[in-house]
């Protein structure tokens, strides 16, 4: 790599690091832990790639971006943040940062981000801000890797007028990425409409549907379940995408790939509604994110005992299946809190419930 890299980071650990693995690969580093420092450096035309966190003593990261934009709009950003939540990942996509990436970062994988940005050196343009609260957190809970590429993903496709086809299990959460995509694009002022697979049946449902829509978004829900009779009436109803149409979100589950090659399901309606395809990752696919989807659900309960979860009754969660996914889980969390008889969810305690369910 050749250039100057400004660093900008409150953690001094992590800014030397990163110097040192940026010297190493032939660039010239400038690193603080201001905000107020690196804007200097930025109106002074300095650097020609900015690595910045969000969360910092002096700002917010994301914030910063406008203003780097208005004196460098040629100045690459990447943007790391330990606030892995997809609203990060959205704002830092909304502003037009060159990347985002969550911490803790994989230090390779950030080196050949960094390598592209300077060999592209793209520009940095502002944007408007996102259309809803900033802060708000819509009910996605993961920190894995899985759902950090998934955030990553929503984000580069919330504002894409093409067709989406979301994809997973059972449990999985596709509904509410589903609405997510409206309602953090463009168009989250605009009607939001679902068509359920009973509606397909009338052509005229499916026709009102597209019209209550109107140019905001069309959720075609348990898609891979219509009929062959209703997969007709939908690929001739819907049309070709366009600004003033709605956009349109299919739901449907893993199989239907396998559908489409066995002939079950007609391959110029999958053409139609899958340019840009989202894949939920099935929840035994992210084990990590389990004690943070339990505790989520904790939270959620509002409880006036302080539950947790001893080792091994943590380890009992994260060694099943969860073949029902996130929605499994919060019925087993919901089970536990209504029959415990402490506040510790130990692993006998774990292993009696997912019992009782007929779950093991």
């Amino acid at each position: 790599m050749d250039g100057t890299v400004l660093i900008a980071d409150d953690d001094r650990t992590i800014r030397t690091v990163l110097t040192q693995a940026y010297t190493r690969a032939g660039c010239k580093v400038h690193a603080t832990s201001s905000l107020t420092t690196l804007m200097r450096w930025v109106e002074d035309g300095k650097g020609d790639l900015v690595v910045s966190d969000v969360v910092m003593p002096d700002g917010n990261g994301l914030d910063n971006l406008p203003k780097i934009t208005k004196f460098r709009p040629n100045l690459p950003v990447i943007i790391i943040s330990a606030q892995n939540t997809i609203v990060t990942a959205i704002r830092a996509n909304e502003a037009k940062a060159f990347d985002y990436l969550p911490k803790p970062f994989d230090l390779p994988e950030l080196m050949r981000r960094s390598a592209k940005a300077l060999d592209r050196r793209q520009p940095a343009q502002s944007a408007a801000a996102l259309a809803t609260n900033p802060d708000a957190e819509i009910p996605l809970v993961g920190q894995s890797p899985a759902m950090q590429n998934l955030y990553r993903l929503i984000a580069r496709a919330m504002n894409a007028a093409a067709p989406v086809l979301v994809l997973g299990e059972p449990g999985t959460g596709k509904s509410l990425i589903a609405a997510s995509l409206h309602n953090f694009s463009t168009r989250a002022d605009r009607p939001i409409v679902v068509l359920h697979p009973e509606m397909t049946e009338s052509q005229s449902a499916i026709t009102d549907a597209i019209q209550r829509a109107g140019s905001g978004t069309l959720i075609l829900d348990g898609v891979s379940d219509l009929s062959p009779a209703a997969q007709l009436r939908v690929l001739h109803t819907l049309g070709e995408p366009s600004e003033r149409t709605a956009r349109l979100i299919s739901i449907a589950g893993p199989n239907i790939l396998a559908d489409v090659q066995n002939g079950n399901f007609r391959n110029d309606l999958f053409f139609r509604i899958s340019s840009l395809q989202l894949t939920v990752p099935a929840l035994r696919e992210r084990v990590e994110d389990i004690s943070v989807l339990a505790q989520h659900f904790i939270n959620i309960a509002e409880s006036d005992v302080a539950f947790q979860f001893s080792a091994a009754g943590l380890s009992a969660l994260r060694g099943f299946s969860w073949p029902g996914n996130v929605r499994q889980l919060q019925n087993v969390m919901m089970q536990l809190m209504m029959e415990s008889s402490n506040a510790i969810f130990d692993g006998p305690t774990v292993q009696d419930i997912l019992k009782k369910g007929g779950l093991i």
